[in-house]
């Protein structure tokens, strides 16, 4: 087999896992909005950009997914961020960034290696950017009421419409 084969063969076999993945961990849409894409930024790209950088170079993907696309070598408990600008404001996340013991905000059960760390200590200008990209990050409205409900089917274990 030739290079080129080698890696179109690599391609292929990366797209089948990652299709296979997505089926299994994505929540089932109702009908009319099945192949609408959930996920948007209101960023600019250059904001976007940057604090990809950032992202990437604090290893936060080590830890939360992104867009759909996680390590699929390992399996960390925290959680996704898509769309957490619609669950957070930029000056919560701008306070959670900014604090020295984040659980103090967000109290988690997560064992200790995976609890999230504080990045007080990074420049004002860096945790500013962390909030407002994050904060930019939004779920439209029919798919963050589908995992909020399949959420509350998971805990309690009774459809939405049982009592």
């Amino acid at each position: 087999m030739k290079k080129g084969e080698k890696i179109i063969g690599l391609v292929i076999v990366v797209l089948v896992i990652f299709a296979v993945s997505r089926a299994l961990f994505v929540p089932q849409v109702q009908e009319e909005h099945a192949g609408e894409i959930p996920f948007y930024s209101t960023a600019n790209a250059d904001v976007q950009r940057q604090a990809s950088d950032l992202y990437k170079g604090l290893k936060c993907r080590d830890c939360h997914r992104l867009w759909g696309i996680n390590n699929i070598t390992q399996f960390v408990p925290s959680p996704s961020l898509d769309g957490i600008g619609s669950i957070r404001s930029e000056s919560w996340l701008y306070d959670y960034f900014s604090s020295k013991n984040p659980q103090e905000m967000l109290p988690t059960r997560l064992k200790k290696e995976y609890k999230m760390p504080s990045y007080a200590a990074l420049s004002e200008e860096q945790r500013r950017l962390l909030a407002y990209y994050f904060s930019s990050l939004k779920v439209k409205d029919w798919y963050l009421n589908e995992v909020k409900r399949m959420e509350q089917e998971k805990l309690t274990g009774k459809k939405a419409n049982e009592s």
